[in-house]
């Protein structure tokens, strides 16, 4: 596209494109913006070196006058967009980018694939810490999912609520806290849970976490009071019927007076089943494959789309696809939250061609994050984190419910 335009002379073209979704997943009651700090990141060092131009030039991807452009490519345009971690509705213009057609459209597989991953990751995470209330949850999808994915989802599982990632690179990469606990394997290594215990203990601490299933529950959970005493952290529950052996553990606890140790629960955990476990005396949620999967909704199924371009007058005017179930609404987009006197969300308000009118108590969704090319707004994600707390409790009641239903609230264009 980017050799045809360019040859065309219409490549400079003043365009604006747009990264949306026409639809949540199937049954969701509003999503979660995730990623947008990593594709801040990914854009400044978005470059044609000279391994990239070689393998252009050798392979004839593109022609000479189209290598030479990429090798001096410099995005030099205006995005905005929600913040990281704000929810969204079917149509929310989540990414706006304002820019030449050809340093516009050149972004389209690195926005989509970071937002479409990470919107997915945040969204089912959201879904996990509102099932699971004051509960902790911590992310443990690692050995599911593809290398850099794993770092991606911590980092998104932290946006929409996890207290803790057990992906070490996760933490130095962005700050995401860590946390963790022994395999099977580990008992396994040992003559005896006992010697496996005591050496956990021995060099962890009695606060460690120690996992009781391996062979027979009730005999562990003995053992590791015995060795531990009464400052024994907590007991890790990996497998069976867990609401039960949660509620035989916790009397098991409470009748040797370690009141005070934790029930942590695991093993393919997702949001109905942790909200299944709600009556059970369960501390705190480790959750893998559901969480870096999607639960269900491996992508948010967002869009990249040209809304608006440069006319041979050198006019701005709205373009929009008309194609059957793939529809896009033309125009440069604003948007906002409609609240009631209460302040809770009525309605996803979109403004085209200019801001819309606020009625006393709504609050704008987008901010500014490149400026002529640089980025002014990084997205931190603790910000990112409080500013999902915020946005999930100003939702009607609906949004947290697990059962199938049409997103809580509606998105409505103002000329509307």
């Amino acid at each position: 596209m980017v050799q045809a335009a360019l040859a065309s002379g219409e490549a400079h073209r003043r365009c604006v494109f747009e990264a949306f979704s026409r639809r949540l997943p199937d049954g969701r009651r509003y999503g979660v913006v995730g990623g947008t700090g990593r594709f801040l990141e990914a854009l400044e060092q978005f470059r044609f070196g000279d391994d990239e131009i070689r393998f252009l030039a050798d392979r004839n991807v593109v022609d000479a006058a189209t290598i030479d452009w990429l090798a001096g490519y410099r995005f030099s345009g205006t995005i905005s967009g929600y913040p990281e971690g704000e929810c969204y509705f079917p149509y929310s213009p989540v990414l706006v980018v304002e820019s030449t057609f050809a340093e516009g459209v050149l972004l389209e597989t690195v926005v989509l694939s970071i937002l479409n991953h990470d919107t997915a990751i945040a969204s089912a995470a959201s879904r996990m810490t509102a099932a699971a209330g004051d509960r902790p949850c911590i992310e443990m999808g690692s050995r599911r999912t593809q290398e850099e994915s794993a770092v991606a989802a911590a980092r998104a599982a932290y946006v929409a609520g996890f207290e803790a990632t057990s992906n070490l690179e996760a933490g130095r990469r962005y700050g995401v806290p860590t946390a963790g606990t022994a395999a099977h394997a580990f008992t396994l290594l040992y003559d005896s849970e006992r010697e496996a215990f005591t050496a956990q203990v021995q060099s962890l601490g009695k606060g460690t976490t120690l996992l009781v299933d391996t062979y027979d529950v009730r005999t562990a959970v003995d053992l590791a009071m015995e060795i531990a005493g009464s400052e024994l952290g907590a007991v890790r529950l990996d497998s069976g019927d867990l609401l039960i052996q949660a509620k035989e553990v916790r009397t098991q606890l409470d009748a040797a007076g370690n009141t005070a140790t934790r029930i942590i629960v695991t093993s393919d955990l997702d949001e109905h089943a942790i909200a299944a476990l709600a009556a059970g005396p369960v501390s705190g949620y480790g959750v893998g494959t559901a969480l870096v999967t999607g639960s269900g909704a491996p992508t948010a199924s967002m869009v990249y789309k040209l809304v608006q371009r440069e006319n041979g007058a050198g006019e701005m005017e709205n373009v929009a696809k008309k194609s059957k179930d793939k529809a896009s609404v033309g125009g440069r987009k604003w948007a906002m939250r409609r609240r009631n006197a209460g302040g809770v969300a009525e309605a996803e308000v979109i403004g085209i061609g200019e801001r819309p009118q606020d009625d006393g108590n709504d609050r704008p969704l987008m901010i500014e994050l490149v400026r002529d090319g640089e980025v002014v707004d990084h997205q931190d994600i603790h910000e990112a984190r409080s500013r999902h707390a915020a946005a999930r409790a100003e939702l009607p009641r609906a949004a947290t419910q697990l059962s199938r239903g049409e997103p809580v609230i509606p998105t409505v264009y103002e000329e509307d």
